[in-house]
């Protein structure tokens, strides 16, 4: 049983203020003191006492906690760089880690591996659809229920949840507006998928319909503006976590007005990947046009320099958050946490705008954390995933961490080592479930059924046998990445990404046998782990 500093406090200081009124114990009756002194001396103390007391309690409050989760915002390809605000508060004052990791580079189930701290394999969401478990019945009956919410409810934290949950949320299939996922406080869910306006929201399970007007409903403005409301009407008594997640930068990449004409002579970055052959990798990569079509370069350069246009209300968003946090006085007693779902690709390999790939501009996300024990200008190289997110911040609460259930593992002592001793992972998993549709794609038809994502040009974006499950080794200066997909080809792609860091050439051929032989070993345990086993591969 775990020592109450409260309580010692109050025992203590009782015992200070008796032995100071000259009060001794006795087993006799003790005489009333009436206007005695004395009486008047241990009353005083005993005020003395209580503020004392309710001081010591406050002392010990855990920290506040807040989770900024972007949507499709990548790292690599310069997603970060007009968010010059965030780098700043956060960053600069805290920690940035270059080798945060999705463990599936799609938004539903990466969502979900925040939520639960486990890898998809366990939380058996799959991808976007009901059908895929996303925000499905038996995820609301299963992971939903011992999801990080639910943990922090039990240690007395206020929660408060706004913008994008789960894709399928707030869908009559899915069990409607109504339906409150367990844990939260209150409650702002978009229904459905990102957008910026013309939206509905689950208002703590009512229906909220939204127009277009930029002062009312525009939905990154309304994340910050209502998190901010309920900083001012929170218990100060209780420690607070927030989770904002805002719809930028996903499509329709609708920007503020205000920033609409930024960025005018950005274009997608064109080197590394850029416009390359998929040469001796899977078939998906080896079929999109290459060159790639000028009206193709022109939409993603469109797209490119409006996602960033929308990253800019995100970074306001993060300066009024430091900046209320600090004027409620709770800034230095606040951890906040940024990252993204998955990252994105914009003309890598020729393949235009999506996700879902295994290549480091879809699976390596932005993460920077401050908070307290956490010095300034840290730039942290220890591998982190989403999946890790979870325990952090349970640990963060103060929660035992062997009672829940989760594959990940808090990186509490890589950014704080003076509070925790820092635990590395040399291995990891990054796994996917493709997508396709059974009838063909009217805009592909020369590829047959299966596929989906597909642009005009009939360059496929996915496909159902775009499965594949993944183990990544970084390791001193050895940076390798082997993958396999479920296909009829039983495909191999490796990499090193010390020699290769754009992933150009798949060694497969080249590598040492025995090499290979242990990275499948090491993949096939991981397919197959939970909780501890997951932290554990050798």
């Amino acid at each position: 049983m775990e020592p109450d500093p409260a309580r010692y406090c109050g025992l203590l200081l009782t015992e200070v203020a008796l032995r100071r009124s000259g009060y001794r114990a006795t087993t006799r009756r003790p005489r009333r003191l009436g206007g005695n002194p004395v009486a008047l001396t241990v009353l005083a103390l005993l005020t003395v006492l209580f503020t004392c007391c309710v001081r010591c309690v406050e002392s010990v409050k855990p920290s506040n906690i807040v989770l900024i989760l972007a949507d499709d915002q990548d790292v690599y390809l310069g997603g970060m760089t007009p968010m010059t605000k965030t780098k700043t508060l956060l960053g600069e004052a805290g920690a940035t880690f270059v080798n945060s990791f999705t463990v599936t580079p799609l938004c539903c189930p990466s969502r979900s591996s925040i939520l639960t701290g486990r890898y998809p394999h366990n939380h058996e969401v799959r991808n976007n659809s009901l059908s895929g478990n996303c925000s499905s019945t038996l995820w609301q009956k299963g992971p939903e229920t011992e999801a990080l919410p639910v943990y922090l409810s039990k240690q007395k934290y206020q929660t408060f949840f706004a913008g994008k949950y789960l894709n399928q949320y707030g869908k009559k299939e899915a069990g409607d507006v109504t339906h409150i996922p367990p844990g939260w406080d209150q409650w702002h869910a978009l229904v459905g998928n990102s957008q910026y306006y013309n939206y509905t929201l689950s208002v703590n399970g009512v229906e909220e319909k939204h127009g277009d007007s930029y002062e009312m409903d525009y939905l990154t403005d309304l994340i910050a503006n209502r998190s901010l409301k309920f900083l001012d009407d929170r218990s100060p008594q209780h420690p607070f976590f927030l989770m904002l997640s805002t719809p930028a930068p996903h499509s329709p990449w609708t920007a503020a007005p205000q920033y609409q004409k930024k960025f005018s002579d950005v274009q997608a970055p064109r080197d590394g990947s850029f416009d390359k052959l998929g040469k001796d990798k899977h078939w998906l990569l080896r079929q999109p046009i290459n060159p790639m079509p000028n009206s193709s370069l022109t939409f993603l350069d469109n797209a490119y320099r409006q996602r960033w246009q929308t990253l800019l209300s995100v970074d306001d968003m993060v300066e009024k958050l430091v900046k209320k946090l600090d004027s409620l006085k709770e800034l230095d007693n606040t951890y906040i946490f940024y990252t993204s779902d998955n990252g994105y690709h914009t003309g890598q390999f020729s393949l235009p705008i999506d996700k879902r790939q295994l290549y480091e501009f879809d699976i390596k996300t932005p993460l920077l954390v401050r908070g307290p024990g956490i010095k300034p200008n840290q730039t942290l190289k220890a591998s982190v995933l989403n999946i890790d997110l979870a325990p952090t911040i349970l640990d963060i609460s103060g929660l035992n961490l062997s009672s829940v259930n989760m594959d990940g593992q808090s990186f509490l002592g890589q950014m704080a080592p003076s509070l925790r001793n820092a635990s590395t992972r040399p291995f990891f998993l990054i796994e996917y479930t493709g997508e396709g549709h059974e009838t063909t794609d009217p805009d592909c038809p020369k590829l047959g059924p299966g596929l989906s994502e597909c642009f005009p040009d009939c360059v496929c974006e996915d496909a159902f046998n775009n499965t594949y499950a993944c183990v990544r080794t970084i390791s001193g200066d050895q940076d390798l990445q082997y993958c396999e997909f479920a296909d009829n080809e039983s495909f191999v792609e490796v990499y090193n990404l010390s020699s290769d860091p754009h992933q150009l050439e798949n060694i497969v051929k080249k590598v040492d046998p025995a090499i290979l032989q242990t990275m499948n070993q090491r993949l096939i345990q991981l397919q197959s782990c939970v909780g501890d086993s997951c932290r554990g591969i050798k």
